[in-house]
C-alpha cells in the first residue's frame, strides 16, 4: 500500500506542476486551489509513505516521478524539446526510481 501511496504522490506532484502553469496564465482562484489540491494531496501521500519506507528512497522515487513526469508533460503540452538525449536521461532517472523500488 505504501508503494501506491508513493506512485500516486508523485503523479499529484506532476499535477502540481501542471497547475503551476495554468496558475501562471489564469490567475484565478480556481486554479490556485488546484495548485494547493495537487501538492497538497502529494505531500499527504508522501508523508503516509514515508511511514512504512525508508526516507531516502521514497523522496527519491517522488522527486523522480514529479521531476520526469513534469519534462513529459512539458514535451506533450507545452511544445519543450523533445530530444533524443533528454528523453534518454528522463529514462535514467525513471530506471533509477524503479531500481531504489527492487532494493527496498
Amino acid at each position: 500500500m505504501s508503494w501506491i501511496a508513493l506512485i500516486l504522490a508523485g503523479l499529484c506532484e506532476m499535477a502540481g506542476v501542471l497547475m503551476i502553469n495554468k496558475f501562471n496564465q489564469q490567475r484565478s482562484g480556481a486554479a490556485l486551489f488546484q495548485l494547493m489540491l495537487a501538492f497538497g494531496l502529494s505531500f499527504l501521500l508522501l508523508s503516509y509513505a514515508m511511514e512504512h519506507l525508508p526516507m531516502g528512497t521514497a523522496y527519491a522515487v517522488w522527486t523522480g516521478i514529479g521531476a520526469s513526469g513534469g519534462a513529459v508533460l512539458g514535451m506533450i503540452f507545452y511544445g519543450e524539446p523533445k530530444q533524443a538525449l533528454r528523453i534518454f536521461f528522463i529514462g535514467l532517472v525513471l530506471a533509477s526510481a524503479i531500481g531504489l523500488k527492487l532494493l527496498s
